[in-house]
């Protein structure tokens, strides 16, 4: 990377990257000429004329950070060739997906012996069983395949099944698409759900469930559950705390080419071209780390600055559980199930120790909360397929893998600190 050190003309100086973006494809020496600023951004335009927008402030203070494209112009556009099919709802776009997880997780994708839908019987279903799912086509597909490669989960979505006080069996889920296209927290009938996954989505998602053991299931508060479920029905789904469960380092969850830099210098052009966007998805979040209101990202960054820490530092303050949003409670698919775990006792005096908004969905299935006898799983459970999993796969074509499942006690302050670099997501203990 290289550095232009003062706001000015022909700024060549080479140093520490710290501030706003722009990206060269050369690693050798170039001129750029800034303007005079119009108001509190800088425009200009990059020797290949695309307009980037910075903070005048930023600029003025710490200068620009320039990314080179190591591999040049051809093999930065071959790998943008290799992302762009994964948001493709197409046979290419599946293929994609498999590929690119094999290449950059190590996951393999055996296919199983028929049916590839499982005959569920739902009076074997019980209130706090996990459903995991992993959609490999798609928009959808493609955003999951991004998420699990960052962060280390083989599954990209979660819900939990939960039964009414008449016994009714319920999905619950935070990121369910309504008729207007918002994602929304749903409390759906499981033969709805269950149809919808089976006939309406197109994403071909596979989808695992995971019992609880017999003794968590003893103490889950069903009561409980279902009145703090009925009180998130309708509210969006958590994008204010989505990239906060990823990122719990400096360094230690980029996988290359990402870093922190990255990560500003996307926030800081979608903070210009979509700011309402941009404070749905980061901006209020940001302002609660630094105790703050109301900043906008330019600001946030001079703050930072000001108070002599980093971006990068900012990033990792873990997620507050009780934090309120303008819109309301805000949890991510795997949160929403965890909230959940919380109000029926699960976490036990754990609970106010622990942030589940700080979990990925690797971080949940890992818990030693499933069923850990396969005998006690239902006799219709991986029905045909060769392999007996420990776990319950009802739909997919190809064996769903959750690396470390049902393997990890609960402990404080849990995943507020752990590294997730691929392939082998190594990570220490109590992190």
């Amino acid at each position: 990377m290289y550095f232009l050190k003062k706001l000015g003309t022909k700024c060549v100086t080479k140093c520490r990257p710290q501030g706003p973006f722009m990206y060269f494809w050369k690693a050798r020496d170039q001129i750029q000429n800034f303007g005079e600023p119009q108001g509190p951004s800088v425009y200009f335009t990059t020797p290949i004329n695309i307009p980037l927008i910075f903070s005048y402030l930023k600029v003025k203070n710490k200068g620009v950070a320039i990314f080179l494209m190591e591999s040049g112009m051809l093999g930065t556009l071959q790998a943008l060739w290799e992302v762009f099919p994964l948001f493709t709802n197409t046979g290419w776009g599946e293929n994609a997906n498999l590929a690119f997880l094999e290449k950059n997780m190590g996951a393999k994708f055996e296919e199983r012996a028929g049916p590839w839908v499982t005959n569920v019987t739902i009076d074997d279903i019980q209130s706090g069983d996990f459903l995991a799912i992993s959609k490999i086509r798609g928009l959808w597909g493609g955003f999951e395949t991004l998420e699990k490669w960052a962060s280390g989960a083989y599954a990209g979505h979660s819900a939990v099944c939960l039964r009414d006080p008449e016994g009714k069996l319920w999905v619950g889920e935070s990121g369910h698409e309504d008729e207007e296209g918002n994602n929304l927290i749903v409390l759906l009938p499981w033969d709805e759900w269950w149809s919808y996954e089976l006939t309406k989505d197109n994403t071909n998602p596979h989808i695992a469930l995971l019992p609880l053991h017999p003794e968590l299931r003893a103490k889950f508060n069903e009561t409980a559950a279902w009145e703090y479920a009925q009180s998130m029905i309708g509210l969006p789904y958590g994008y204010h705390n989505l990239i906060f469960s990823w990122i719990d380092t400096i360094d230690g969850n980029y996988p290359p080419p990402l870093d922190a830099h990255l990560v500003a210098s996307v926030m800081t052009v979608w903070n210009q071209l979509k700011p309402a966007y941009a404070a749905n998805i980061w901006n209020e979040a940001l302002n609660k780390r630094l105790g703050t209101q109301d900043l906008d990202l330019p600001e946030i960054l001079v703050e930072v600055e000001r108070r002599g820490s980093s971006f990068a530092q900012l990033l990792t303050i873990p997620e507050q559980d009780d934090w309120i949003y303008v819109d309301g409670k805000s949890t991510s698919c795997v949160a929403f199930i965890l909230e959940m775990y919380k109000e029926a006792g699960l976490f036990g005096d754990l609970a106010n120790e622990i942030q589940v908004t700080e979990f990925t969905i690797k971080d949940a299935y890992t818990l030693n909360f499933f069923e850990n006898n396969m005998t006690r799983l239902p006799k219709w459970c991986n029905d045909g397929d060769t392999v007996k999993l420990p776990f319950c796969q009802l739909t997919g074509k190809y064996r769903m893998e959750l690396p470390g499942y049902n393997t990890i006690e609960p402990y404080a302050h849990m995943a507020e600190n752990c590294p997730s670099m691929p392939p082998d997501y190594l990570r220490p203990k109590y992190c």
